[in-house]
């Protein structure tokens, strides 16, 4: 079976975590959710974020996701892809050198990378996107850009394939998001 590895930490977005993780399941993937510091078992906590009409998302404690993969013993070479979810864990999580190596791992081997809503902010710290298009969530597009990257502006239910990268704005593009993926995936 083929694995798709996820790197997330505290506070990652609840459906951008959940959502693939039992979308690319269903698929015939194995999937690892894995995050610094933790080990198989241990438990993240998400976000939910929701857009209500505000100038901004609104944010609410979601799940508890148990991890099932150990960080410390990832090999890139056995993945398929890698997925990115977003929420607030990419602002620290991009701090993190260890992570950074990881996903540049990823690129060098031009294995799919699939980032959504804040997740490309790891992208963007990982130096991987210049001259490639790329989408996030619209308040990540000054990262993008500094990063040498055309930032797309999409609906939220858009998603845009360049090369190995499969990127979107938020949670909405999901079935875009995951069929792009998927493609890169045949």
């Amino acid at each position: 079976m083929k694995k798709i590895l996820m790197i997330a930490g505290d506070f990652v977005e609840d459906y951008e975590m959940m959502v693939p993780f039992q979308a690319l399941q269903m698929a015939g993937y194995e999937v690892v959710a894995v995050a610094p510091e933790r080990k198989p078992g241990d438990v993240i906590r998400t976000a939910v974020h929701d857009f209500e009409g505000d100038m901004t998302y609104t944010e609410k404690r979601g799940h508890n996701f148990a991890l099932n993969g150990d960080f410390n013993l990832v090999d890139v070479k056995k993945f398929a892809a890698l997925v990115l979810p977003g929420g607030r864990s990419p602002e620290y999580l991009r701090l993190d050198v260890r992570v950074l190596e990881m996903i540049r791992q990823f690129d060098r081997l031009k294995k799919p990378i699939a980032a959504v809503c804040h997740g490309p902010q790891l992208l963007t710290a990982a130096g991987i996107i210049a001259g490639r298009k790329i989408s996030a969530y619209p308040a990540v597009k000054p990262e993008v850009e500094m990063a040498g990257a055309t930032y797309v502006e999409l609906p939220m239910t858009g998603a845009v394939t360049d090369g190995h990268f499969v990127t979107a704005p938020a949670w909405p593009a999901h079935p875009e998001w995951l069929r792009q993926l998927l493609e890169l995936l045949k």
